[in-house]
């Protein structure tokens, strides 16, 4: 993408796909800068001119952001075609982005199909998909695709140790890696439950604290239920669940804790 900027020859369409909370919109919003920023640096938007600040405000009337999940139909898709013939209102090209895109009616993937053919020089499009197997081959072909892998488990941590650091949050790493494992490579879902367990906790995010929150099993208990499994007992393993439930706990939290330790 930073190549594409420094040669000034980017694609007029690109499919952003990926599991949710990976960096897909945002890595549009950026690129749409990157687009028409007036300072670019080696490939990277300045995010200090106008134009910069205008797109990260939403405030630029020549990056349209839509949501195909409420804007599937026809009618948005023959309107965004009618729009976009006409030049940039402040800019040197019209960016769109369309997040969710695999959520387009079939008769709107036709019409969208039609602009992806002969787009205006000065438009370009970023779509942005978590169901790659949605987007119709047609569409695909005339897309410059980027896959957008998970987050590690390291990346995850070390991405909230910073968050903590700038918002004054005290954080046991034992207990980031316990969020990092419950959100599952998404970065967004990680940073909600840091601020979830900050609110609950008045800032001091510990291992016991999150355990509690997200009602995680600790260690004792997961090797109880694996001991009494082992030697038949049970009554003991029974009584194990009978305190999850008693406790709140919900049990396929509990089985996929389980596994994990199995594992």
């Amino acid at each position: 993408l930073k190549n594409a900027l420094k040669t000034e020859k980017p694609s007029h369409a690109y499919l952003f796909c990926g599991s949710r909370g990976t960096g897909k919109t945002s890595t549009a919003r950026i690129f749409a800068k990157g687009l028409n920023c007036q300072n670019l640096k080696d490939g990277n938007p300045c995010g200090t001119c106008d134009i910069c600040v205008d797109t990260a405000n939403g405030n630029l009337i020549d990056v349209f952001e839509i949501d195909a999940a409420s804007n599937r139909g026809i009618d948005e898709i023959r309107d965004l075609r009618e729009k976009i013939a006409f030049a940039p209102n402040q800019t040197k090209r019209k960016v769109y982005i369309i997040d969710e895109v695999h959520m387009l009616t079939k008769e709107a993937f036709n019409a969208l199909l039609k602009t992806l053919e002969e787009p205006p020089d000065h438009a370009f499009f970023c779509l942005a998909t978590t169901e790659m197997h949605k987007i119709p081959e047609t569409i695909l072909s005339r897309c410059q695709v980027f896959q957008f892998e998970r987050f590690t488990l390291p990346q995850l941590i070390d991405r909230l140790e910073i968050i903590c650091k700038a918002e004054n949050f005290s954080a046991e790493r034992s207990a980031l890696e316990i969020i990092g494992k419950k959100a599952e490579g998404g970065l967004r879902d990680a940073i909600s439950l840091l601020e979830q367990i900050a609110a609950e906790t008045e800032d001091k995010i510990t291992e016991a604290a999150v355990r509690e929150s997200l009602g995680i099993s600790d260690t004792e208990t997961l090797e109880s239920f694996f001991n009494a499994i082992l030697q038949g007992d049970t009554e003991e393993g029974l009584n194990i669940l009978k305190n999850i439930s008693k406790k709140g706990g919900d049990f396929r939290t509990f089985g996929h804790d389980f596994l994990g330790f199995l594992r």
